[in-house]
């Protein structure tokens, strides 16, 4: 057999600094449907999610609260990022916290490697930092303040103070990689994604790169500097190292050679870390830079960022105990361009649930089952020869299969879902059309009434399969129903890339009752 490809795929590792809101599950939930699509098509499929724990945040929230930095991260890591985990439905195969020994050695080793072959030397730094983004920050992201503020420089991220530091540092020689960096953007146009994402990081490179401080002296929580204990590591240079130390870097060579290179998932305000900083620092380690690297939108809330600090954060839990995981994930994925910020309200929230899953979705498959139920016993019906209207629904099935599937592998899920969506909607427009409760009244018609059935119940089938990645639970349930476990097995074991060959369902398949899969919800 081929050797299947591989996928290894990330999300940036979080702070835990505070409790992650819906943006945080957002940038999850996205990871985890591409590494569930993957895996299901057959790649050798690997997702890692992890915290980050180190720096001046994490020193300064930990002491605010009356703790150690580790006893704080490992509250939060415990009671907060785990449980997000199990909320929100991954399907992660690792997670990894830099406070770990074996990223601790493996930055370590990196630095020193870095530092032999002539890219660190020591120099001293003065510039106005964030602490909140933990970076020195550029011009183009510094502006006056306001209100509060006024007179004082701020970040116009985070719209708070900017810090003046003067360190002696240690510096990686980043300067010296412009050109390598532009010639990969040139090469691999679709190294950075989507093409506005690309457009930021040329322009950015473009006006020259300066050498990047490394290390901190002022603090002392973080990874020593191997040749230097009195430094610890830059947090940010620490933080990216994840991607390598959790596959294998530097003591696994036969692990990492089956992960790396990966694919990584960020939000667009760390765009230039992944971007720019990181494959620098694999280029002077003599490592493969990463397959690509998205950049997605901001969940936006009133017209702004997702923010704990600005009191627009929202908690996962508060809309998935009311509409469930299934529907967290959905909506998400479908509401919002991937790539593009995106606007989440409640309202727009409440109304795709009852439309798209609990109307378009959900009742398809409970008014399907009922009608094999009540005319063929609760088996799956026999299709007899196919009208032109039966042939249109089989050829549009393969086709939303065939796109689905590439609109995935360029990052677009929400288009893949879109065209998945178009199967929903057929099949309801199909079932209206051929009326199959008066087809039901004339005997002479139960072959034509069979092979209705049939259409849509084999539909659904193939919409069981394209939507596991994305509602796992309501396509797992409507599996279980359509007696397809039983049949074919495990639903998370379908070959997705051949979810629309048509006729997989066997004539005779005993079908069970289906509870509804997305309930009515009643907001106050």
């Amino acid at each position: 057999m081929p050797k299947p490809d591989s996928f290894f795929i990330t999300t940036p590792i979080f702070y835990v600094n505070d409790a992650p809101h819906i943006g945080h599950a957002y940038t999850e939930v996205a990871a985890d449907v591409l590494a569930r699509w993957h895996r299901q098509a057959g790649d050798d499929t690997w997702l890692l999610t992890g915290t980050d724990e180190h720096g001046q945040k994490i020193l300064r929230t930990a002491t605010a609260n009356g703790a150690e930095p580790k006893e704080w991260a490992d509250r939060l890591v415990k009671n907060e990022w785990i449980p997000l985990l199990d909320t929100v439905n991954m399907s992660n195969d690792d997670f990894i916290r830099t406070t770990e020994p074996r990223h601790e050695e493996g930055v370590q080793a990196f630095l020193q490697k870095l530092y032999d072959d002539g890219h660190v030397y020591a120099g001293e730094f003065e510039a106005l930092y964030c602490v909140g983004c933990e970076e020195f920050k550029p011009k183009s992201e510094i502006v006056d303040g306001e209100g509060a503020f006024e007179g004082e420089k701020v970040c116009s991220i985070h719209s708070k103070p900017l810090e003046l530091l003067k360190e002696k540092n240690y510096f990686f020689k980043m300067s010296a990689f412009g050109d390598a960096l532009l010639k990969l953007y040139e090469e691999r146009p679709d190294f950075v994604q989507p093409a506005s994402a690309r457009n930021e990081v040329v322009a950015f490179v473009q006006q020259g790169l300066e050498d990047l401080s490394i290390s901190r002296s002022s603090f002392d929580w973080g990874i020593p500097i191997p040749w230097d204990q009195e430094h610890v590591t830059y947090v940010w240079f620490d933080a990216l190292l994840n991607y390598v130390t959790a596959t294998g870097y530097p003591n696994d060579p036969e692990t990492f050679a089956r992960r790396w290179p990966g694919v990584h998932i960020v939000g667009k305000d760390i765009l230039r870390f992944h971007a720019v900083i990181w494959p620098a620092m694999l280029m002077a380690a003599g490592l493969e830079v990463p397959k690509h690297v998205f950049a997605h939108g901001w969940l936006l809330v009133g017209g702004e960022k997702m923010s704990k600090s600005k009191l627009t954060g929202i908690a996962p839990n508060e809309i998935i105990d009311v509409f469930g995981a299934d529907a967290f994930r959905y909506y998400f994925m479908r509401a919002v361009s991937f790539g593009h910020d995106g606007s989440f309200s409640w309202e727009d929230l409440t109304a795709r649930y009852h439309a798209e899953l609990a109307n378009g979705f959900g009742n398809l498959a409970s008014r399907t089952l009922a009608m094999n139920a009540k005319y063929f016993d609760g088996v799956q019906p026999e299709a007899a020869e196919l009208s032109d209207a039966d042939q249109a629904i089989v050829d549009l099935v393969a086709r939303a299969a065939a796109e689905a599937d590439a609109h995935v592998n360029t990052f677009e899920i929400h288009e893949a879902l879109s065209v998945i969506w178009e199967v929903v909607d057929a099949l309801n427009g199909y079932i209206t059309e051929m009326e199959p409760w008066v087809l039901a009244k004339d005997e002479a018609k139960r072959a034509r009434l069979g092979t209705v059935l049939a259409t849509v119940t084999e539909g659904l089938r193939a919409l069981a399969v394209l939507l596991s990645p994305v509602i796992p639970e309501a396509t797992e349930k409507l599996w279980v129903a359509l007696g397809a476990k039983e049949t074919l097995g495990e639903l998370r074991e379908q070959p997705l890339r051949d979810a629309g060959t048509w006729g997989q369902l066997p004539a005779g398949t005993p079908q069970g009752s289906l509870a509804v899969l997305f309930p009515r919800v009643e907001q106050d």
